[in-house]
C-alpha cells in the first residue's frame, strides 16, 4: 500500500475521510440516489437559489438586453473586465458607501488574495482563533508575521496589542463577523474602538451576514453601524445571494494597490458578465427581503432554544445553530440518523473544527415550516434517546 492509500486508511479510521456525493438540490430539497431530503446544510441562507419568480424576472431582463455573455475569455486586466463589474462595483459602494469595491471570484479568492497583497515583512496580523479556513490560508502566504487571539476574547487581544504594537509599523485585526463553524458574532464596535485605539486596521469577513443580517441586507456591520470604521468588509455571493464571488470594500488606494498586487485577482479568469448581472439583480432585491431575513432568525432561534432545553449543546446566537456532539463518531451517527429519517444533515469534524469538537451545523431557511422544524427537533431528541 503506498502512501496515499495508507493516509486515506487512516482518515477512514478516524471518520475523517471526505467523499463527493452526487445529489441535486431544487432549494428546500436535495435529491440523493432517488430520495428526497429536506436540506438543512445549505447556505442558500434565504432560499434565493430556487426562487422560480426571481429567476424568470431575471431571464426576461436578460433576454431583451443586447449585452450579456456567458464567458469572460480572460482576467480582468487583459480583455476580461466587462461593464458588468463596473456596474455591480459601483452597486456596491453605493450600498455601502465606501469609496472602493473590488469583485473576486470567491470568497476564497479575496481571503488569499487580500492580505499577502496589503501586509508587509514589517507588519502583523492578529486574527481571531475561529477565522475560516481561507483566511488561515491567506495568513499562510503573507510575509507579514501573525498570532492569533482566542475567539471573541478581546481582552487577550489588547494585551497583544500592549504587547507587540510598537515593533510593527501596521497592524491588521482580521475576524469574521458571524462565524461560519460557531454562528456566534464578533462584537464590531469593541472591536472599531481598539484598532481605533491602536491605530490598527480592521479586516472583517462578512460571509455568511451579507444577505441575512442589517436592514438592508449589508451584514453585521450595517447592524452595528461600524460600516465606516471597518478598513476591509469582505462578502460573498455563493451564500444568501445565492450566486457565484466575493467584494472587498475600502479605500480607493487598498483596491488600487490590490489590482496590481493580489495574485488572486491578476492571474485569474474574470468571472461571467451574466453573472454579475444576477447578482446586481438581486442586490436590487435584498433591501426588501427583510421578511425573509426575520422568518430565518425567528426559525433559528426558535429551533436553537428547543433544542438547549432539551439537554443539547448549541453555539451562537444567529441563522447558523450547531449541535455539537464532540467525537466524530457520534456526529456521523446523528448525521446518519437524520438522513434515515428524510433530513440531510452532515457530519463537521476536524480539522474543519478542533479535535473534540464535532457537530452537526444546522441552516434553516425561511421556506422551512414550524411543522418541518418541530419534527426535526423530535428526530434529533430520538436519536438522543436511542444513542
Amino acid at each position: 500500500m503506498n502512501y496515499y492509500s495508507n493516509i486515506l486508511q487512516k482518515l477512514e479510521t478516524e471518520g475523517n475521510r471526505r467523499m463527493l456525493k452526487k445529489s441535486n438540490s431544487n432549494g428546500k430539497y436535495i435529491e440523493f440516489e432517488g430520495k428526497s431530503y429536506l436540506n438543512i446544510s445549505s447556505n442558500d441562507y434565504l432560499g434565493i437559489a430556487a426562487n422560480s419568480s426571481f429567476q424568470q424576472e431575471f431571464l426576461t431582463q436578460v433576454l431583451k438586453s443586447e449585452h450579456f455573455l456567458f464567458g469572460a475569455t480572460s482576467s480582468r486586466l487583459l480583455t476580461g473586465n466587462h461593464t458588468a463589474y463596473q456596474q455591480l462595483e459601483e452597486q456596491l459602494k453605493d450600498l455601502y458607501q465606501k469609496e472602493a469595491c473590488l469583485i473576486f471570484n470567491s470568497g476564497y479568492h479575496a481571503n488569499i488574495g487580500i492580505l499577502p497583497a496589503i501586509a508587509q515583512k514589517d507588519d502583523l496580523i492578529l486574527a481571531d482563533k475561529q477565522i475560516h479556513a481561507s483566511l488561515i490560508d491567506g495568513l499562510k502566504l503573507c510575509n507579514a508575521q501573525w498570532e492569533r487571539f482566542r475567539h471573541n476574547d478581546l481582552e487577550h487581544l489588547v494585551r497583544i496589542l500592549e504587547r507587540q504594537r510598537t515593533n510593527f509599523k501596521n497592524v491588521f485585526i482580521v475576524t469574521e463577523s458571524v462565524f461560519s463553524m460557531e454562528g456566534d458574532k464578533a462584537d464590531l464596535a469593541s472591536l472599531c474602538k481598539i484598532k481605533n485605539q491602536w491605530n490598527a486596521l480592521l479586516y472583517v469577513d462578512e460571509a455568511h451576514a451579507f444577505g441575512v443580517i442589517g436592514k438592508n441586507g449589508l451584514g453585521l456591520c450595517e447592524e452595528t453601524g461600524t460600516v465606516h470604521d471597518i478598513d476591509f468588509i469582505v462578502g460573498t455571493f455563493g451564500k444568501a445571494i445565492a450566486s457565484q464571488g466575493a467584494f472587498l470594500t475600502c479605500k480607493n488606494e487598498y483596491a488600487d494597490y490590490l489590482i496590481n498586487k493580489s495574485r488572486s485577482f491578476i492571474f485569474t479568469t474574470a468571472l461571467p458578465p451574466i453573472t454579475l448581472q444576477w447578482i446586481s439583480f438581486i442586490l436590487n432585491k435584498l433591501k426588501s427581503l427583510n421578511l425573509l431575513r426575520d422568518q430565518l432568525l425567528k426559525n433559528a432561534e426558535f429551533f436553537r432554544n428547543s433544542l438547549v432545553s432539551n439537554g443539547f449543546l448549541c453555539r451562537g446566537d444567529s441563522h447558523i445553530v450547531s449541535v455539537i456532539t464532540g467525537k466524530n463518531e457520534q456526529a456521523i451517527s446523528l448525521s446518519n440518523h437524520l438522513i434515515s429519517n428524510g433530513y440531510w444533515a452532515l457530519p463537521i469534524r476536524w480539522p474543519t473544527v478542533a479535535k473534540g469538537e464535532a457537530r452537526i451545523r444546522i441552516s434553516l431557511n425561511p421556506a422551512i415550516t414550524a411543522n418541518e422544524i418541530q419534527s426535526l427537533i423530535k428526530s434529533i431528541g430520538e436519536w438522543k434517546q436511542n444513542g
